[in-house]
């Protein structure tokens, strides 16, 4: 299955794709730059965050929960407005947010990752109702933070160690077992990064420099693949009115010399329908 290009604004590092449920219309980051941007029915938008941002999550239907690298923000969508809400770590730890996504449960799961992915400085943390917890650490560059539909399992990875792992969860959304294995890419040299899950409970991933996001069971064998023109596809996210629009982000990081295939929004037609994505609460 094939794509095509939803927005040309090129982005050095397009990341963290969210479909705002109720506004209709999906946000983005260029994250390297600090830009937020978004595209809905009646045009196109963008903010300077003033800081790396990578990843965000709705509170409302003007405000969104961004993922910076001094912790995580309120955003107003109107006004751009900000202000802290947790932050994650000490300010001189020299690492930057990465991945993030809304759990089920109301909580939001953020990675952070050294600025120059050196090797286990990466970590997951969980905000929930007002306090941060490291939920995993020991990392590198953590990505594909998603969750099952009924908010009992999450999944996540360790970009270089080319696996996904999935952890079972209890009622309030915490880990209560130890990581297992979900998908193992190592054979096949692919490297998960920005992951979501369907309506099925099926996980969507991204796969840097395979130009394209895979379909995986929830038994972890592979379905199917849909193609993006950006070679390094960095992450999926379902919207559209009926959720079977999958949106995929790509970057123009470490291309010697890209073309207006990189770094784009890629829209394809989903096999499958998504789901809303949970909104956080604070």
């Amino acid at each position: 299955m094939a794509s095509q290009i939803y927005d040309k604004r090129l982005c050095f590092l397009g990341e963290g794709p969210l479909w705002h449920p109720v506004r209709d219309a999906l946000f983005w980051f260029d994250v390297l730059a600090g830009r937020l941007l978004s595209r809905d029915g009646s045009g196109a938008q963008e903010w300077e965050i003033g800081q790396i941002a990578s990843a965000a999550g709705w509170i409302d239907s003007e405000t969104l929960l961004l993922l910076t690298e001094t912790g995580l923000r309120r955003f107003e969508i109107a006004t751009g407005a900000q202000e802290p809400v947790a932050a994650l770590e000490a300010a001189d730890h020299g690492r930057r947010g990465n991945d993030g996504r809304a759990d089920p449960m109301g909580g939001f799961w953020a990675s952070v990752m050294g600025k120059g992915a050196e090797p286990g400085e990466g970590r997951i943390y969980r905000y929930y109702r007002g306090a941060v917890e490291l939920v995993f650490s020991g990392l590198t560059i953590p990505n594909a933070i998603c969750f099952a539909p009924d908010g009992r399992r999450a999944y996540f990875a360790d970009t270089p160690m080319q696996q996904i792992m999935t952890v079972s969860l209890d009622a309030q959304g915490w880990p209560d077992a130890k990581p297992e294995v979900f998908v193992d890419l190592r054979t096949e040299g692919l490297n998960p990064d920005g992951a979501v899950t369907d309506a099925d409970g099926a996980l969507w991933s991204a796969q840097w420099g395979a130009g394209r996001v895979a379909r995986y069971l929830p038994d972890g064998r592979f379905d199917c693949a849909i193609s993006v023109g950006g070679l390094h596809s960095s992450c999926p996210a379902f919207g559209g009115t009926d959720y079977r629009t999958l949106f995929v982000t790509t970057a123009r990081e470490h291309i010697a010399a890209p073309d207006e295939a990189q770094g784009v929004v890629y829209a394809a037609r989903s096999p499958v329908a998504g789901r809303p994505e949970p909104k956080v609460i604070l």
